[in-house]
């Protein structure tokens, strides 16, 4: 398949920030449980109420918090899948700056949306899964017939599988809204999955490999 012609291409290649930010993520993970459980809130995740405290220092330190070792371990394993090769297409710099933003707007989505749409601004949240959104969906606009696996277990042409990750988020957060739903952060999500869509038609079609 034509991915497989992009990592041969790319295999003297070597991805720097994907380790780094996964580094961070495990260190920021043993420190839920050297530090104070209040502070790691208050420091580490990320709600409406706490940005409007003015600790705006959340949008970005949430995304490389994870206090769950499961959560940890499927985000990590989904930014080492993805991130590598759109690291290496994009560059470093690049990919740094989409990360980062995507994992911000991630945060500020879950902020905004837990304040006027699900009416709990004290709702917390924490995890890379805002940036792990924006990066799939970069990675299935660029290579919309390429497989991925839903659940790990089912494959489907990754645009399908973005769209449908999409309709999921959109169809939780209504639940939400009204009560219910699943403790899964879906304004974090879409958040981050519009970052990958904007990254896309703003630069990403330009590194579209070109025998894809």
């Amino acid at each position: 398949m034509a991915l497989f012609k992009v990592v041969w291409v790319m295999r003297q290649n070597q991805s720097f920030l994907v380790p780094l930010f996964i580094g961070i993520n495990i260190l920021v993970f043993f420190l839920w449980g050297s530090y104070s459980r209040l502070f790691m809130l208050n420091n580490f995740a990320v709600s409406w109420d706490l940005v409007a405290e003015g600790r705006y220092w959340v949008l970005l330190t949430s995304v490389f918090s994870h206090n769950m070792w499961l959560h940890l371990l499927i985000n990590m394993f989904v930014l080492h899948s993805f991130g590598r090769l759109l690291e290496m297409l994009l560059g470093m710099k690049r990919f740094f700056i989409f990360y980062i933003l995507a994992g911000i707007l991630g945060s500020l989505s879950h902020a905004v949306l837990s304040k006027f749409y699900i009416h709990q601004p004290d709702q917390l949240a924490v995890g890379a899964s805002g940036a792990i959104a924006g990066l799939i969906l970069l990675f299935s606009l660029m290579f919309p017939k390429e497989k991925i696996l839903i659940f790990g277990i089912l494959p489907v042409p990754a645009l399908f599988g973005a769209l449908g990750f999409i309709g999921f988020d959109l169809w939780g957060l209504v639940q939400q809204s009204q009560g219910g739903g699943l403790p899964i952060g879906h304004g974090a999500h879409l958040g981050g999955a519009l970052a990958g869509i904007f990254a896309y038609f703003y630069f990403g079609r330009r590194f579209k490999p070109k025998f894809y």
